[in-house]
């Protein structure tokens, strides 16, 4: 009898996960998926509650869904290398890849404003306040650091949170380790949301946290012995009573800014703070402090994917800079000015709110508002308006307020450059200057082609397949946040084809063979 449970468990995990193939066949990374939606209660407009966007290194997939767990803005998500959702936490509790509640995942951030928020509403309301980690060294495990208010009239968080999750738990599906959810990584008056980057070594991660009313940040270290104590360190700028909008690391590990909206200031007081970063010792240096006056509040802070340009956004406005200049203020060009469009009624303006750099290499842009249309910059890494900036271009089937998800670049590798030595351990780990990649099926009989790669510190790279003729037969650009591509080949003649990839003037090559039945 036991052994017929076993196996008939087995049957109906087996039967369920293939009922989730929109998740598991869209996407090839950690960042590659994004949840959102909740029960607005306005209308039919919508398809659903929910819906899944799910990105590959050229497009997005939109999967209108239903499931339990409503977003406002504090999502932290993760999914396996091969883009499977493995967790998501709105920062009310955990729900495993079935989207229920995971094994010991409830009662996250326990305290009167997380109850507020957290029954039968949204989630809890600010950016980055969630953010899932791999467990450095050990493959099995992730932390979930989180952060939550401490009413709803101080906009700050009075504990940072971190809880560990195991994936052997629960047949699989993972679980919070038990005495190790709710754990306290500092006590302390904070303004909500975190920023985190890998460690130069390649492994381990530093996570951010920004002290109230104060130019001092807290900086842990998660490495393979757990949480450190916190450290401090002065900004050298000029304190404020509330940093309220997204703060955020570049991908390439080097710089870190916030934008900041003094609410309580009495005028739309909008200041981006830039600090170059060192992701060895963790010092932040080399202050550059820019100021502008809009009259409508802004939050949105994002870097493109080459780390050159910096976008920030209030309720009306895009303004790109140019973060590789010795003058960061001189190169501040407005992008956009919103064009006025609301839908489904008047009162529903699609806003300008927070932004995404997801894993197609575009930056997405929520509202404040309810709406279900959404914004995107198409072309990040370009100056000026070439940046093309599309607004409400992306119709949702569901209600999204205020959506974000955060992902830091899981892709860093090490920067041996500045003092620390690399730390990587896993076999498909590889070191930046390293870039040999593997490719498998070998040979393609489906036409299929999967590839694993890491390539040159931050730097995107192109993968094509020749003939034997030298003619390239195929082309697929790889970004440098992920490293693994399921590719669909072109009807390709059976035979032997050379495979190459090249990035930052590296090139390597690998044969693969095509037979086709």
């Amino acid at each position: 009898m036991v052994k017929l449970k076993l196996n008939l468990k087995k049957v109906i995990y087996f039967t369920f996960f293939n009922l989730l193939a929109i998740i598991e066949l869209s996407g090839q990374g950690y960042n590659h998926n994004w949840l959102i939606g909740y029960n607005s209660g306005l209308d039919t407009n919508v398809v659903t509650n929910n819906a899944i966007l799910s990105f590959d290194a050229n497009s997005i997939n939109v999967a209108p869904t239903n499931f339990k767990m409503p977003f406002r803005a504090a999502q932290g998500n993760i999914s396996d290398a091969n883009g499977n959702l493995l967790m998501v936490s709105n920062g009310c509790w955990i729900a495993d890849a079935t989207l229920d509640t995971m094994q010991n995942g409830g009662g996250l951030n326990p305290n009167p404003f997380t109850s507020t928020w957290c029954d039968n509403v949204s989630g809890i309301p600010y950016a980055h306040a969630s953010v899932f980690l791999p467990f450095p060294g050990d493959s099995s495990k992730y932390v979930l650091f989180h952060q939550t208010g401490t009413d709803n009239v101080n906009l700050k968080s009075s504990y940072l949170y971190y809880s560990v999750i195991d994936m052997n738990l629960n047949g699989g599906l993972g679980g919070v380790i038990a005495g190790q959810k709710n754990l306290v990584a500092l006590q302390a008056g904070l303004n909500p949301g975190l920023a985190v980057c890998k460690h130069a070594n390649g492994r381990d991660w530093w996570i951010v946290a920004f002290k109230d009313s104060s130019d001092i940040v807290y900086k842990f270290l998660l490495s393979q012995t757990g949480v450190s104590a916190p450290v401090q360190q002065s900004l050298g700028v000029t304190p404020v009573v509330t940093v309220f909008g997204q703060r955020q690391f570049s991908p390439d590990g080097k710089k870190m800014a916030y934008l900041y909206y003094d609410a309580f200031a009495g005028l739309a007081n909008f200041t981006l703070r830039l600090f170059d970063f060192d992701r060895c010792t963790g010092m932040f240096s080399n202050t550059q402090v820019i100021s502008f006056t809009e009259t409508s509040p802004g939050l949105g802070l994002a870097f493109s994917s080459n780390s050159k340009y910096l976008y920030a956004c209030t309720a009306r406005k895009i303004i790109q800079l140019n973060t590789d200049t010795s003058d960061v203020a001189a190169s501040m060009d407005t992008v956009a000015i919103y064009d006025g469009y609301a839908f489904p009624y008047p009162f529903l303006q699609t806003l300008f709110w927070t932004m995404y750099l997801a894993a197609d290499g575009k930056i997405y842009i929520s509202s404040g508002n309810g709406i279900i249309d959404m914004h995107y910059i198409n072309f990040p890494d370009s100056g000026g308006i070439a940046c093309d900036v599309q607004q409400h271009a992306l119709h949702l089937p569901c209600y999204s307020a205020r959506g974000n998800v955060y992902h830091p670049n899981y892709y860093l590798g090490c920067d041996t450059t500045l003092g620390c030595p690399c730390l990587l351990t896993d076999v498909n780990e590889l070191s930046p200057p390293d870039f040999k990649f593997r490719l498998y099926p070998n040979p393609v009989t489906n036409g299929v082609l999967h590839i694993g790669y890491l390539l040159p510190q931050n730097e995107s790279g192109m993968f094509e397949v020749v003939d034997v003729t030298g003619k390239v037969v195929f082309k697929y650009p790889l970004p440098p946040w992920s490293n693994e591509q399921s590719l669909k080949l072109p009807q390709l003649a059976n035979g032997v084809y050379n495979c190459v990839i090249t990035s930052d003037n590296q090139r390597v090559s690998k044969k693969i063979a095509v037979m086709r039945e």
